[in-house]
């Protein structure tokens, strides 16, 4: 076992704080990542509150982390001594099911394994994430990072970049789509940005009016102030597809019918509890309301390789790990444009 610096959550009602995690040794098929960046997602938060019920304590979170290859074992072909990788929301999957076998590997049936707060296959123990100073992944789960984009910009795509680009994909998004963005975070704004990449007509739906000057900066087209009845009434029926990007508890009924005929609006935040939705909003109009979660590691590396290919990565603000309570304050109120990205060579002070 090789020891490495982190923080980590003990309970759910205490802020995160320094510890030592114990990591395996490289096996034949693993890669050992001295890591770099990691990103701070909403669901770290979720996580280490154990608002979503769950979380195994030490929380160690992270999981959109970029690194350094430090070691690789001898049945790894991939990836060598010093290659920029990436590892996202998941390091393990069962690799038999159908899902599996159709790169979905986060739709495992038998549960793909979490980069952290989940437990082993192996039942060797729980995952740690990449609040820490190294991870050892195996070779499949790991993914090569394009050597063009700044690698703090990187680290988010790992889990908000796939979130918002694997539905987008998978409802076929692209030129003349009309496409509705609800909320903009550290999904929101990637939502934007991908989807203004693959041609589509992109409209932010918000309740802050500061947020059409941001959304307009990001490449997106029209806004609509989400408390203003009027600009919501002239968007009925309008959308194509909407990604609801809101953690926050909300009504998803607010929004529906906002979609066309034939139209979906699906959710990509995780509010706590989730509110009633009224059948005739969808039965109405042959709507679909969906869910989707993050992507297969094929999906990821598309996504990445799209991302270099067009220029975008997250707008970010990179902070020590020792601020990382401060952030999470932050990241409550909203106050971060728009993802926290952590230093990982701070964690040595």
């Amino acid at each position: 076992m090789i020891s490495t610096k982190a923080y980590a959550a003990m309970s759910p009602s205490t802020p995160l704080v320094p510890w030592t995690l114990e990591r395996r040794q490289p096996g034949t098929y693993d890669v050992q990542i001295e890591i770099l960046f990691c990103g701070v997602c909403h669901s770290d938060l979720h996580t280490a509150k154990n608002e979503w019920n769950g979380s195994i304590y030490p929380v160690v979170p992270g999981h959109e982390i970029v690194g350094k290859v430090l070691a690789v074992g001898e049945g790894v072909l991939k990836y060598q001594t010093g290659d920029l990788v990436g590892v996202g929301c998941m390091v393990d999957s069962c690799q038999h099911c159908d899902s599996c076998k159709e790169g979905l590997e986060q739709y495992c049936e038998e549960g793909s394994t979490a980069t952290y707060n989940s437990k082993l296959r192996d039942n060797s123990g729980i995952s740690y994430g990449g609040y820490s100073g190294m991870i050892t992944v195996r070779e499949d789960f790991v993914l090569r990072i394009p050597d063009n984009l700044p690698l703090e910009g990187v680290a988010p795509l790992l889990c908000a970049g796939i979130t918002t680009y694997s539905p987008l994909r998978h409802w076929k998004a692209g030129k003349g789509m009309k496409v509705g963005v609800v909320g903009l975070g550290g999904l929101g704004h990637m939502a934007v940005k991908l989807a203004v990449a693959m041609g589509c007509e992109v409209t932010l739906i918000s309740r802050s009016p500061s947020k059409e000057a941001d959304m307009k900066q990001l490449g997106g087209h029209h806004f609509i102030l989400s408390t203003d009845h009027n600009q919501m009434k002239k968007a009925k029926n309008n959308f194509d597809l909407i990604l609801d990007t809101v953690s926050a508890i909300h009504d998803y009924n607010d929004y529906l019918h906002l979609v066309k005929r034939d139209g979906t609006m699906v959710c990509l935040g995780g509010p706590p509890t989730g509110p009633g939705i009224e059948s005739f909003n969808l039965i109405g109009k042959r709507r679909s309301l969906a869910g989707s979660l993050i992507g297969g590691i094929a999906e990821t590396q598309e996504m990445l390789d799209f991302c270099a290919a067009h220029q975008i990565v997250s707008e970010v603000e990179v902070i020590d790990m020792d601020y990382i309570n401060e952030a999470y304050t932050r990241m409550l109120k909203g106050d971060v444009r728009y993802r926290f990205v952590i230093d990982m060579a701070s964690l040595e002070k």
